[in-house]
């Protein structure tokens, strides 16, 4: 049996395995978009508190409580800072390479299983065109052994092939949207880092 038989016969077992592969993906898309959801919101400081509390502490140049106040917050930012403040003493220099590191260690658990998301979007359409792809050739086979003639049963294959696709469209569109979304938080909170992190140094150098 050739390459193209064993496919024909792969196809007309139908594609209602790849409808049932994508409500399975997406069903562990929303259960990591929900996960990861929880885990930013336990992770952040109330409304901006953080960075108020902590330009006022370091422009008082009182790094006590500044160490006090980060250990109070469950954010990640307060762990980006408070690397480099548990190194004031070495100067500003390894205070910044503290920090450097905090936030890249802190990018990864924010971004953590975020990837499949990001895949889950990009290629949930083509698995859904896969199914329609079955689909079209499992139509025409059936049209091929009646000779022709359209009948209820080849209409009922072609459209069971299109909602393939539109399955797929449904299944990318919200995971493109969880993911950009959480993007933005993670590039919002590694900012406010950042600039906590730079009141912070600005304040070593002016006091060394």
């Amino acid at each position: 049996m050739d390459l193209q038989a064993r496919l024909t016969d792969f196809a007309m077992n139908g594609a209602e395995w790849v409808m049932w592969l994508l409500v399975a993906l997406s069903i562990i898309g929303f259960a990591i978009a929900t996960e990861r959801a929880i885990a930013l919101v336990r992770t952040r400081d109330h409304v901006g508190a953080l960075g108020v509390d902590m330009m006022r502490l370091l422009r008082r140049g009182d790094l006590e409580a500044a160490k006090a106040r980060l250990a109070r917050s469950p954010s990640f930012e307060a762990r980006i800072v408070g690397a480099g403040l548990g190194r004031s003493d070495a100067g500003p220099e390894a205070v910044e390479e503290m920090m450097v590191g905090a936030a890249q260690l802190a990018k990864l658990q924010m971004e953590k299983r975020l990837t499949f998301l990001g895949t889950l979007g990009a290629n949930a359409p083509f698995v859904g065109l896969l199914g329609t792809v079955i689909g079209i050739v499992r139509a025409f086979a059936l049209l091929d052994q009646s000779a022709g003639k359209v009948t209820s049963g080849l209409m009922s294959e072609v459209g069971e092939a299109l909602v393939a696709t539109a399955i797929g469209i449904l299944v990318a569109l919200p995971a493109v949207a969880f993911f950009n979304a959480f993007q933005r938080v993670i590039k919002a909170r590694l900012a406010r880092a950042d600039a906590l992190g730079r009141e912070l140094l600005a304040q070593l150098h002016t006091a060394s």
